[in-house]
């Protein structure tokens, strides 16, 4: 679909004890359009890895989980602030804040996973990236169905993680 390089990358950076993964994608919708990407269950599952057992529009605890057959994760929406922002937790060390900027031709969605493990940033990263191509489609109109577990290998996550792990370093 795209080239790692055409998702912003920053660097996997330290903060407080937590790694920071940041990647953001131009989308050519308004920001009001993807948040409903974002915080919609029916529409997390075409793209999002992990599916909530409630809309993720207001504070409090929310389960996730890939599939019907995997273990549920304890979650908690942390903030939101529509269609601006919002941060949640998935299981008990990785925690995401979506960020959605206006720009002159839609939005620039940004998202920073924190996780307590470095050592997963490369996965995490080409992960993402599947996922936010996944997204884009779907945005888009052109859905391709979500993309989870060994399913990612025929979308070529190892090339992806990679080449992240190169330019993470």
């Amino acid at each position: 679909m795209t080239n790692p390089l055409d998702a912003t990358l920053a660097p996997c950076d330290d903060h407080d004890g937590k790694w920071v993964l940041t990647m953001s994608r131009e989308l050519n919708h308004s920001p009001e359009k993807v948040w409903q990407w974002l915080v919609d269950p029916d529409k997390l599952r075409q793209w999002s890895p992990a599916i909530p057992d409630r809309p993720l529009d207001s504070v409090g605890a929310a389960q996730v989980r890939e599939t019907s057959a995997d273990p549920v994760l304890d979650g908690e929406v942390l903030t939101v602030d529509p269609p601006h922002e919002l941060i949640h937790r998935w299981g008990p060390d990785d925690t995401l804040r979506w960020r959605i900027e206006a720009t002159g031709k839609g939005c620039r969605l940004t998202l920073e996973h924190s996780m307590s493990d470095r050592g997963n940033a490369s996965g995490n990263a080409g992960g993402w990236h599947i996922c936010l191509d996944t997204l884009t489609l779907a945005v888009d109109g052109t859905p391709r169905g979500r993309v989870v577990g060994l399913d990612a290998m025929t979308h070529d996550w190892q090339n992806l993680n990679d080449r992240y792990a190169r330019m993470l370093g």
